[in-house]
């Protein structure tokens, strides 16, 4: 017995070892003037791809006489913050506190991303790790689903929330996007690559499922998650509602800011600033965690 155990746990490290190997990127061997092109190429990528964030960042700050000026500038010549003041002022008219749409958009946002994360894990492990019948056709319907987009399952979605009761509740945004099929693809693509004498092996020292789910597969799937709440937390964020939330104690920040935009020519410089505060939150969340996501969509596209 003790032998056999002995040789379970030199399977075990070794597992280890050759999954911890197989996650390392190793680099190309490449020339002086191929490093020098390559980051040149990169940079000159990267400042294009800025130019939409930078565009939006400046405008926040100009005053109206400088927004229509065409060709646009990329700099503003007598930066102000009257169009911040003009969005608070005009927010503080409404019937509803701005801090009752910042909780209903914290609360989805919270809810929804949390349960997209808990619940992609959790139907990806046993679809990754374990065959019964019919999980190969359940992995193929996973994969045609990625094809269709929200405005396709919107009137689905509505029917089967009017069904449910749950027209004008939080729960009428926050299930649809839960039950999405993004995080289980992106789970179980990761989950998939775990070496099952590591699971055999947290199951001889005595683990039950769960466990083995969350003290083995999370800790090990950290990019693939983190990537995964990124993805959420944009959607989430950026919500409105839609044909799902009527009342307006209900409705997220993104709403209320979205009809401000919609006020006409005299509130551009609002929009700006509405668009900056859009923006603002889900790309610094991204920048934190890049690193994250560039390692979970090179892992994606990784051949079982």
């Amino acid at each position: 017995m003790g032998k056999a155990v002995r040789n379970k746990s030199g399977k075990r490290r070794k597992g280890i070892i050759a999954f911890l190997k197989a996650r390392k990127i190793k680099r190309r061997n490449r020339s002086l003037g191929g490093d020098v092109f390559l980051t040149i190429l990169l940079g000159a990528f990267g400042l294009f791809s800025l130019f939409p964030l930078w565009y939006i960042f400046v405008s926040a700050f100009k005053p109206f006489s400088e927004i229509f000026i065409f060709p646009p500038r990329l700099t503003v010549d007598n930066p102000t913050l009257n169009n911040f003041f003009d969005l608070k002022n005009i927010i503080e008219g409404f019937d509803v506190p701005l801090s009752r749409y910042i909780f209903n958009t914290l609360f989805i946002t919270g809810i929804g991303t949390s349960g997209t994360v808990l619940l992609g894990s959790m139907a990806a492990f046993p679809l990754a790790k374990y065959r019964f019948p019919g999980s190969d056709l359940m992995n193929k319907l996973i994969v045609y689903a990625l094809m269709f987009s929200t405005t396709v399952t919107a009137i689905p979605n509505y029917l089967i929330m009017s069904r449910l009761g749950l027209i004008n509740t939080y729960w009428a945004v926050i299930l649809p996007a839960v039950g999405g099929t993004l995080g289980l693809f992106l789970m179980r693509n990761f989950i998939v690559q775990i070496p099952d004498a590591l699971l055999e092996s947290s199951k001889i020292d005595g683990a039950n499922e769960f466990q083995t789910y969350w003290k083995i597969v999370m800790p090990l799937c950290k990019p693939a998650w983190i990537t995964l709440i990124i993805l959420s937390f944009q959607q989430m964020w950026g919500t409105t509602g839609g044909v799902f939330i009527y009342s307006e104690e209900l409705k997220p920040l993104s709403y209320v800011l979205s009809q401000l935009v919609n006020g006409g020519i005299a509130r551009t410089g609002v929009a700006s600033a509405v668009s900056l505060i859009m923006v603002l939150v889900p790309v610094s969340v991204f920048v934190i965690s890049q690193s994250n996501v560039i390692e979970t969509m090179a892992t994606t596209g990784i051949k079982e």
